[in-house]
């Protein structure tokens, strides 16, 4: 089992000292399926956005606006930068809002049949 301490450091900060769990204690099997499903959850939007950039029926806009909002949340600079509080994540957000949206209105029941395929494949369900 892990037990945590508390004490007051040299600057009168306290400090935590835990021990570490045993993989004794963590029930690994539950592990597996817990990151299993986290794993799904998180890879289904990417997959569907992914599908309807390959996708011949999306109109050749919508398919640059996709890789424009993807591009935009993965390249590690941005018009305002992260670290400014709240205002720091607005322009993520409204890039999200945006791709989010326009996946919905291309998303259709082929669209996610294939990136439920995919999601399978790379995450196979559990029981």
């Amino acid at each position: 089992m892990s037990a945590a301490s508390s004490a007051a450091g040299p600057n009168g900060q306290t400090t935590l000292q835990a021990e570490v769990l045993e993989s004794t204690v963590v029930d690994e099997a539950l592990l597996v399926r817990l990151l299993r499903r986290a794993g799904r959850t998180l890879a289904r939007p990417a997959l569907e956005c992914f599908e309807i950039l390959i996708d011949g029926a999306t109109p050749h806009q919508a398919r640059i606006t996709v890789l424009a909002a993807l591009t935009y949340l993965v390249l590690p600079f941005d018009l305002i930068p992260d670290f400014i509080p709240v205002a720091g994540f607005g322009d993520d957000m409204v890039a999200l809002t945006a791709l989010l949206g326009l996946c919905a209105r291309h998303l259709t029941p082929e669209i996610k049949l294939r990136a439920q395929r995919r999601l399978d494949g790379w995450f196979p369900p559990t029981r």
